[in-house]
């Protein structure tokens, strides 16, 4: 096999195509995925993770790349990302302030997805259609724009009441959902939650949140060739070697016909890529 790059490992770079055209940073380099689907691939562990932060290198990574000095000190490690209704910023207790400004204190985006069925998540409004993409979902439609992180968390929490706020990710690597009429669900939903949002806007204004009407959703396609019947996930700690002929990639997953593997997950990892 011939060495087509060795480098730091970081999460898939996505951009929205027909379909999605999908880039592995290594190191300096970004290799173009999509050009090596059906080819024979390996990819290999050298045994080095380096904080994707601080650079520094450490036995074992926290949160997706961080060594444990920086997942204890970051706000990007706080509790209050994985549950953003926790966010205190406001409370003047964020790790790092200037960071929760450019993170926390700007417009997100509540949205319906359908990745393995129907959900419900947030993202930063400069994350569309990227967080969409690393999900895996198929279909997805932008319903509430809000101003800030914690007012996303708190409609978030209330709607998951009522729709699921997590993706089935074999499920979602065994083929394409069946096909939602997200704005349907997305009118149900807020109908059924319209005194909740009410609430929501006494407490942080009325002009903190804005229903979004008339969006389109979006329809993802994703290079896939095959997908597998029976999933079975690749580990890097436990098999420092992964290879198989590459049958798709989908979310931050590559599909192999020997199994997946989530690129994100091993960010810091010092990989070689070969095929």
């Amino acid at each position: 096999m011939e060495k087509i790059a060795k480098g730091t490992l970081r999460k898939m770079r996505s951009r929205l195509e027909r379909p999605v055209a999908y880039k592995i940073p290594l190191g300096d380099t970004e290799v173009a995925v999509n050009p090596l689907l059906g080819k024979q691939l390996k990819l290999e562990f050298s045994g080095s993770i380096n904080c994707v932060y601080c650079g520094r290198k450490t036995n074992k990574s926290f949160n997706q790349g961080f060594c444990w000095p920086c997942f204890q000190k970051l706000a990007q490690c706080d509790s209050c990302i994985i549950h953003p209704e926790k966010c205190h910023f406001d409370q003047g207790t964020c790790r790092e302030p200037s960071w929760g400004e450019s993170f926390c204190l700007q417009d997100h985006i509540i949205y319906l997805a359908n990745s393995s069925g129907l959900k419900v998540g947030i993202t930063r409004a400069t994350q569309v259609p990227t967080r969409w993409i690393d999900q895996g979902a198929s279909q997805a439609l932008a319903i509430i724009r809000v101003r800030n992180r914690l007012q996303s968390g708190t409609l978030e929490v209330m709607f998951k009441a009522h729709v699921a706020d997590k993706t089935n990710w074999r499920d979602m690597l065994k083929g394409v959902p069946e096909s939602l009429n997200l704005q349907r669900e997305s009118e149900k939903l807020i109908q059924s939650c319209a005194e909740e949002i009410e609430d929501v806007e006494a407490r942080f204004g009325f002009f903190a949140i804005s229903i979004l009407a008339g969006l389109d959703t979006e329809l993802i396609e994703y290079p896939v060739v095959e997908y597998p019947q029976k999933v079975t996930s690749f580990n890097f700690d436990k098999t420092p070697l992964v290879e198989g002929t590459l049958m798709g990639i989908k979310g931050q997953y590559l599909i192999f016909d020997t199994g997946v593997i989530n690129i994100r997950r091993f960010s810091g990892y010092e990989i070689q890529l070969s095929y």
